[in-house]
């Protein structure tokens, strides 16, 4: 999905919002167990309900392969899904992949040709030669992390380096040359709202996948005040918050609620976006 794809979508459905499946089979509504891929069936029902309402979605690849090969079957069948039956959802495999240039073109062929993914989150701790073979596939996304908002967060991202900058911010400038915003989007935490604007300042025309608001407390409107740009430039992912709404069998129609409420502040948050 190119970069103008994704702002039609953003223009079209009225909202950046990214649907996060954290989906734990320890959380599943019981009725689902039944099911033969449980964890597939309940992505499906959540993105039947929510389809019209998201721009991406973000399934963390942990969450399946903790399960074995039966969970990294209930992945593929989720991502073929979206690929086939909504097509102008932007996939993101949340993989936090990152190590040397030949095992990082494996892990690219990995979502971009054997599985129809859209991005890949990248970490950046190893440095370019990590990151560029996930930048080789055309219409495909690098979302290098930058800010996250984890408690450990400031054990590196915030360290001081010998030319004033902090190490967030040295990833941001070195980084941003290694893509364009047409391939690369950084990850910022939405916890970390009043940081964008040095954000901003480093990549203003990049993508931002925003974590963080709902089950975290991140709040959306700090998040478009600091971080919005011309062509809204933000993804902004819910996850618990929405697939966990309730437990009943009213568990999609409940999800697409939630969904719909976010919908409707992003909505007005646009109106500025011309």
């Amino acid at each position: 999905m190119t970069r103008e794809q994704l702002f039609e979508q953003i223009q079209k459905k009225q909202s950046f919002l990214c649907l996060g499946l954290d989906t734990e089979m320890s959380r599943l509504p019981d009725h689902i167990l039944d099911e033969e891929f449980p964890l597939f069936a309940f992505n499906r029902a959540v993105l039947d309900a929510t389809h019209d309402l998201i721009i991406a979605c973000k399934p963390n690849v942990a969450f399946y392969e903790c399960l074995g090969t039966d969970g990294w079957k209930q992945f593929e069948l989720t991502v073929n899904y979206i690929k086939h039956k909504y097509p102008d959802i932007l996939i993101i495999a949340d993989a936090k992949r990152g190590d040397i240039g030949n095992t990082s073109k494996k892990y690219a062929e990995t979502f971009f040709r054997h599985l129809p993914c859209d991005a890949v989150t990248v970490a950046p701790y190893m440095g370019s030669d990590s990151v560029l073979p996930f930048l080789e596939y055309p219409d495909k996304w690098v979302v290098l992390l930058a800010l996250t908002s984890n408690l450990g967060a400031d054990d590196f991202q915030m360290t001081a380096m010998d030319n004033g900058e902090r190490l967030f911010e040295t990833v941001l400038r070195k980084s941003s040359g290694w893509g364009n915003p047409g391939n690369m989007m950084y990850v910022v935490g939405a916890t970390r709202a009043s940081m964008l604007k040095k954000v901003r300042e480093l990549v203003p025309d990049h993508f931002l996948l925003i974590p963080g608001i709902g089950a975290q407390g991140g709040d959306l409107s700090e998040v478009a005040k600091y971080g919005l740009n011309n062509q809204c430039g933000l993804i902004v992912n819910s996850s618990r918050a929405i697939i966990y709404a309730d437990s009943s069998a009213r568990f999609a129609l409940v999800a697409r609620e939630k969904a719909r409420e976010v919908q409707i502040e992003m909505a007005e948050i646009l109106k500025s976006v011309r």
